[in-house]
């Protein structure tokens, strides 16, 4: 398994994340609803006429668009990367792809120009150091191959980071990078640009209970440094759930994930 770098930029430290989605993996798909929806939307913004002969599912996490990657290009090998070894082992029995690896984005246990296509959804956004990860894209990419990526920029849980701002000083959900950071790290990187937006995606739960169940299942619960220690006393809890439902609306308490789709290429 290659090293799992520490994150930097105040991102949560890799080494948690493996472990928080290994630990996840049993009950992952079961809740992963923003997961499925963005995987699918960024399946739809690949160039259409692409058809890899080796294909790679980076953050592949139980393996969902593992399987259908390999069903729209049955005829490439597929090969799923992941660092969470509890993810993988879930994964791979399931199949989809011919090989399973334990690696890190930021350096990838691949041979340079051996795939056609890098993709990878709600995996990036942990990884302290993007341009190294695109920099590693760029390695392993043969002339012509494709990085499509999704990932969350700042403004994703907003609601949740805004309650808990009226209570305390913690750091209690996730810190993500600036859209203008993608933008300014795409364009400075050796890969074409083919297109890179933000759209908001807005889920709604019942109950503050549920959200953040959710959270924990999906194994994106609160990792960040600066995060309280220990358990949460009931009057915090009694004001966070004031101040959340100032938020809900006739669906629900809602959850706003901001999303970036990125879909670069590497010159021939």
């Amino acid at each position: 398994m290659t090293e799992v770098h520490a994150s930097c930029a105040g991102l949560p430290d890799k080494r948690q994340v493996a472990a928080s989605f290994s630990r996840a993996a049993a009950s992952y798909d079961a809740v992963a609803e923003l997961q499925r929806r963005v995987g699918t939307q960024l399946l739809m913004r690949l160039p259409p006429a692409l058809a890899p002969q080796r294909w790679v599912d980076l953050g592949s996490g139980t393996g969902h668009f593992t399987r259908l990657l390999g069903e729209r290009f049955a005829d490439g090998q597929g090969l799923a990367v992941d660092i969470a070894e509890g993810m993988l082992q879930h994964a791979r029995s399931l199949g989809g792809a011919v090989h399973f690896i334990a690696g890190d984005a930021e350096a990838l246990p691949l041979q340079a120009a051996c795939v056609d296509l890098l993709f990878s959804s709600l995996a990036l956004q942990w990884c302290g150091d993007f341009a190294r990860v695109l920099a590693e894209a760029q390695r392993v990419l043969r002339p012509g191959g494709v990085l499509g990526f999704s990932s969350l920029c700042v403004g994703t849980l907003q609601e949740l980071r805004d309650s808990w701002q009226t209570v305390d000083g913690f750091v209690h959900v996730n810190r993500f990078r600036h859209f203008e950071d993608y933008q300014r790290l795409c364009a400075a990187s050796d890969l074409r640009v083919l297109s890179l937006q933000r759209e908001a995606q807005v889920l709604h739960f019942p109950d503050l209970r549920s959200l953040t169940r959710s959270l924990k299942d999906i194994g994106a619960h609160n990792l960040n440094p600066g995060r309280p220690d220990g358990l949460t006393s009931r009057a915090r809890i009694a004001a966070l759930l004031a101040a959340y439902e100032r938020y809900r609306d006739a669906d629900g308490l809602p959850v706003t994930y901001q999303v970036v789709y990125g879909v670069l290429r590497k010159p021939h």
